[in-house]
């Protein structure tokens, strides 16, 4: 699919009032034996639905009824997880970011993780079209006894459709804090002819998903070897994944040149990572 370059404008070509600005807001507490939802605020075209769960975990789901994002669209997610709360925080379905027309589209994410808490951060993946340009960021802060795991991945392009990103721009920000103190900053920016880019060696090889992921709690240099024999196996046979840790963190990286073999991997990482099923919206 053929996509002229994408001007970088100061001044957006479209009015503020034609673009989607909102977000939603969480508080989960723990009430007796269960963690419940506390609060909920929503805005825009943003929601947040929450499955009935059969555990003493709480989930909620994002849900963006506008069905995607364009340039000068902007959306903003904040979730407080109280002491000993459990959450799982995921999406309805794979986020779409079409092309800009100079504008950057923004997610802005801050989740804060109280004292002997549990988060497992798992939005399904965006899928960056040509020309787009998405500006992303995910601050996190942790108690110094909470457990995290969180995942983000983009695909570039719909490969499936015959499509692929041939140029944009993408600018991806995550800050971990524990207990206050800068433990994980990491920043990519592509920028232009995205699609040529990833054909470096040294960049992507030609990869057309990728996929970040980040635990926090106890036990971690064992998982890691445990990870390191999971690669091997099959769902991971044309997905090159590397793990290591970083400060008191569990880090893990993966490529893929198929956007499905790439999700079928996350599918088996982090079920394992976890301990229990995907939240549904992964398998529908």
């Amino acid at each position: 699919m053929f996509a002229p370059p994408v001007p970088a404008a100061n001044d957006p070509l479209l009015p503020a009032y034609v673009r989607a600005c909102g977000g939603v807001r969480l508080r989960f507490g723990k009430v007796g034996a269960r963690t419940h939802r506390l609060e909920l605020a929503e805005s825009g075209g943003y929601r947040a639905r929450f499955p009935t769960t059969f555990d003493t975990t709480s989930e909620a789901v994002l849900i963006n009824t506008g069905g995607g994002m364009a340039g000068g669209d902007a959306m903003r997610v904040e979730a407080v997880l109280e002491p000993e709360s459990d959450v799982v925080i995921t999406s309805q379905a794979a986020e779409k970011v079409y092309r800009s027309q100079g504008s950057d589209t923004r997610i802005e994410t801050n989740l804060t993780v109280g004292a002997g808490a549990s988060l497992s951060w798992l939005p399904q993946e965006s899928i960056l079209f040509s020309g787009a340009r998405l500006s992303r960021s995910l601050t996190i802060d942790l108690a110094a006894d909470a457990r995290l795991i969180a995942c983000e991945s983009v695909f570039f392009g719909r490969s499936a459709m015959g499509e692929a990103m041939l140029r944009g721009s993408l600018r991806d920000r995550w800050r971990v804090r524990r207990a206050g103190r800068l433990v994980f900053a990491d920043d990519l920016r592509l920028d232009g002819a995205i699609a040529e880019t990833l054909t470096r060696p040294a960049i992507a090889a030609g990869a057309r998903a990728t996929a970040t992921l980040l635990a926090a709690g106890p036990g971690l240099a064992e998982r890691l070897e445990e990870l390191r024999l999971l690669f091997g196996e099959s769902a991971f046979a044309e997905v090159e994944a590397g793990a290591g840790l970083v400060a008191d963190l569990l880090l893990i990286r993966l490529l893929s040149p198929d956007a499905q073999l790439l999700r079928r991997a996350l599918v088996t990482l982090l079920g394992h990572l976890t301990g229990r099923a995907l939240p549904r919206t992964w398998s529908t």
